[in-house]
């Protein structure tokens, strides 16, 4: 520090010393003394000799400027230097402050008079510009980079949830008390007149396609974040009533979560056409809605090889009318045809095995909200045991063989929705039924697999949870909502009957928040309000029991629902 402390004075002892020769010499050339200047009666100098000394003051002008150039320059690097060092992306730049500071900026080899001695390091700062990797400069790249993207929308929600479990069956094997958070971010950007892309982020078991919600009191652990929603749509400026969409995106029919549970997202394709009927009386508009929704890779049986998917092709006929002037009528025709279904009882199956020699041990490949499926299915396994004199061991190892369902499902959807404008923007009516039945109840009874033979090292069992009956084959959802949820202090009340057999959907793709996916009997009652312009206040109550079980009545589940929901 004394060696730094000497070689600043010194160059600062070197520049003053500079500085008043540079001023002196400009006082003794710009006042020139008595004898040298010219008299009234004496003849005044050649126009060339004033041309000299105007040149030479330019030259002192500029001298002097470069001089306290220099000046300005050694005071920056003597703060840098006795100041503590940056963090990376955050250090000053000396030519920026001399280009501030309202100085031109030179490099060193084009600055006239050696400058003052620096350190390498002290060089490099002068000679390297600093936000070249810097944070600042790379958030400034990645916008560059967005903006050729095009406009991109951000959205999202944070939920914050209590639910008491009570009642239900009488040991009490389902009274709980949770709490739930449910994180979701969407980004949904145009490219283009065109094509329009998604990516959503949400929290949840990356098992359970029909939930994002995140229990805690797991010990504090992390809570999981995947992949909601990635796609992309083209909408042809060619032909404007077509849509085409690829991915994983939501839902382009429409439905109640009878069918369909809201946090799903399909995978795969889908298009629509739609055309706007303005000028017709009481038709509004007319779509049509097409999609293929890949859901599995399965082999068909345990002695195939080759590989095959799993789909559900699907359609909807869409309409709207305007039957009065403050009532809408919106009616949904859809079939939704789910094309080697048994793959999706193999992985349920296999998920309540656990078998410890599985890749799958501890984990759930399809885990709908941990309620165990309510369709018929029958399921082969295969248990390893050890023979010794004739008697066969069991080893304890169990392994899935097959599974079935009774039913195949082709699902006829129809849903209706009346919306009646009160004259009171706040308190909007409207009423949803849906009816659906499985036209394919039971059809897949005939096709289950008979259990192979037991060897010396295998013993096979197959067992069926509940007996297929073809005439428990539909459902329907009843609501009535009054209220928006649009500004603060607004509100929102809904009842919903709900009412499902046991083969008339999947009991594993629907409404999770129900007692049961299906043979169920449910009452749902909700109310939400608008605390503040993005900040929801809700409290649901769902009461539902079985239809049965083996002809035993089982009693009311209460499962209340506190929700506090941050939207942004």
């Amino acid at each position: 520090m004394a060696q730094q402390e000497h070689h600043r004075r010194f160059r600062a002892f070197c520049l003053g010393a500079c500085i008043a020769c540079v001023l002196i010499a400009a006082n003794t050339m710009g006042a020139e003394p008595e004898s040298a200047r010219p008299s009234p009666d004496v003849p005044t100098q050649t126009s060339a000799q004033s041309g000299d000394h105007a040149q030479m003051r330019a030259e002192l002008d500029q001298l002097r400027q470069l001089v306290l150039q220099q000046q300005a320059r050694i005071n920056a690097l003597e703060r840098q230097q006795l100041s503590p060092a940056p963090a990376p992306g955050t250090g000053a730049d000396v030519v920026d402050m001399l280009s501030s500071s309202g100085m031109p900026s030179y490099p060193d080899a084009a600055a006239g008079p050696q400058a003052a001695p620096q350190s390498t390091t002290q060089a490099s700062t002068l000679q390297t510009p600093q936000t070249s990797g810097s944070t600042d400069e790379r958030v400034r790249n990645l916008e560059r980079q967005i903006q050729r993207l095009g406009p991109i929308a951000i959205t999202g929600d944070i939920r914050v949830r209590e639910e008491p479990w009570f009642n239900g069956p009488q040991d009490g094997s389902l009274d709980r008390a949770r709490v739930r958070i449910r994180a979701r971010i969407n980004f949904l950007a145009d490219l283009g007149p065109q094509f329009q892309t998604g990516l959503s982020l949400a929290s949840g078991d990356v098992y359970d396609p029909i939930s994002t919600n995140s229990t805690l009191g797991v010990f504090y652990t992390r809570k999981p974040i995947a992949i909601d929603q990635a796609f992309i749509t083209y909408k042809p400026a060619q032909f404007k009533p077509l849509m085409l969409t690829a991915g994983k995106f939501r839902y382009p029919w429409v439905n109640t979560e009878l069918t369909w549970d809201k946090d799903l997202n399909p995978e795969g394709a889908a298009e629509a056409l739609n055309f706007p009927l303005e000028n017709i009386p009481l038709l509004k508009r007319v779509a049509v809605v097409g999609f293929e929704l890949p859901f599995a890779e399965v082999t068909p049986y345990n002695t195939s090889k080759n590989i095959v998917q799993a789909m559900t092709y699907g359609t909807q006929l869409q309409t709207n009318w305007q039957l009065l002037p403050k009532l809408q009528l919106s009616a949904y025709v859809g079939y939704y045809d789910y094309q080697n279904a048994d793959a999706i009882a193999v992985a349920l199956a296999t998920a309540r095995t656990k078998n410890p020699t599985t890749p799958w041990a501890g984990f759930l490949p399809l885990n709908a909200s941990g309620n165990v499926s309510q369709n018929s299915i029958t399921a082969t396994t295969a248990s390893n045991v050890v023979t010794i004199n004739g008697k066969a061991y069991p080893t304890g190892v169990t392994n899935v063989y097959n599974a079935q369902f009774g039913s195949k499902f082709g699902l006829l959807d129809t849903i209706a929705r009346l919306d009646w404008d009160t004259g009171h923007p706040k308190y909007p009516v409207s009423f949803i039924g849906d009816f659906v039945q499985n036209t394919r109840a039971c059809a897949n009874v005939g096709n289950i697999q008979p259990k192979p033979d037991n060897t010396a090292t295998l013993v096979y069992a197959q067992a069926t949870n509940f007996p297929c009956q073809a005439d428990q084959r539909t459902g329907y959802w009843l609501e009535a909502r009054v209220g928006r949820l649009a500004q603060k202090h607004d509100w929102q009340t809904g009842y919903t009957r709900i009412f499902i057999e046991r083969e008339a959907v999947l009991s594993n793709f629907n409404y999770s928040d129900i007692r049961q996916g299906t043979n169920v009997s449910e009452h749902r009652w909700d109310l939400f309000y608008m605390f503040q312009s993005n900040v929801q206040l809700g409290f649901t109550a769902l009461i539902g029991k079985p239809l049965g079980l083996q002809g035993q009545n089982q009693p009311w589940l209460e499962r209340l629902q506190f929700d506090a929901i941050y939207i942004f």
